[in-house]
């Protein structure tokens, strides 16, 4: 399997530099590279490509804006580039796949490639990986949780944080408790409350309408209490 690939960037040597880290990789093959956005645009319209390098500052068109213009079911997996350390909010709508700082180190190239290998196999249910997972843009990055990790997740409105097991910090996403839980296996994980869900797995006991975890408690919603008490024997 190779992942067609085009970059673009204004910036000659940089361009280079990410053509010959592309040909370090058998897993990609690159098509084009171009040093200005309007014409990687058009040969993105003509040509099918399965992940796009692109630098965010270019003076004709931003890298983003040239990706949110092109078509959502024909977008390639995008892997911006830049020098600013500060991120663009606009980029995270986006969902981009990585954000790599220049100067680029090579060893950070190599773990965004294994990202779009990986999660391109993910979309096209060619992942040969034992254990389950999803991914999720968060930090604007794909990121990989294995479900095996996962202890429960917070509704905060728009947004859900997953916490996950021997990691305190939670990862925060964009998307609803509702729309989580349809990717995930409905006999592993469930709704205890509007604001939580759980991996069952990871249940410690019930008592007083109230669900232990490993590191917490969690109440059990008025909805919820028939599910929980079904569990019972």
């Amino acid at each position: 399997m190779q992942l067609r690939c085009i970059a673009i960037d204004d910036e000659p040597l940089a361009l280079e530099i990410i053509k010959k880290y592309i040909s370090q990789f058998p897993a990609l093959q690159l098509l084009h590279t171009f040093e200005d956005a309007v014409s990687g645009a058009e040969f993105l319209k003509k040509n099918k490509a399965e992940l796009l390098f692109i630098d965010i500052n270019m003076p004709d068109i931003t890298g983003v804006d040239l990706v949110r213009a092109l078509s959502s079911e024909d977008r390639p997996m995008v892997i911006f580039t830049t020098a600013h350390k500060n991120f663009a909010y606009e980029g995270f709508e986006l969902q981009a796949l990585d954000y790599l700082l220049k100067p680029i180190d090579h060893k950070r190239f190599a773990a965004a490639v294994d990202k779009a290998v990986e999660f391109y196999k993910y979309k096209n249910g060619e992942s040969s990986n034992e254990d389950e997972c999803i991914y999720v843009h968060s930090e604007y990055r794909t990121i990989k949780i294995n479900l095996k990790d996962i202890e429960y997740l917070e509704s905060m409105q728009d947004y859900v944080k997953i916490y996950q097991l021997n990691n305190p910090k939670p990862v925060l996403t964009l998307q609803t408790l509702k729309s989580i839980l349809e990717k995930l296996p409905e006999k592993q994980f469930t709704r205890i409350h509007r604001s939580y869900a759980i991996a069952v797995k990871q249940v410690k006991s019930i008592h007083n309408r109230k669900v232990q975890l490993h590191s917490i408690e969690l109440p059990v919603g008025n909805s919820y209490v028939d599910a929980i008490r079904s569990w019972s024997v």
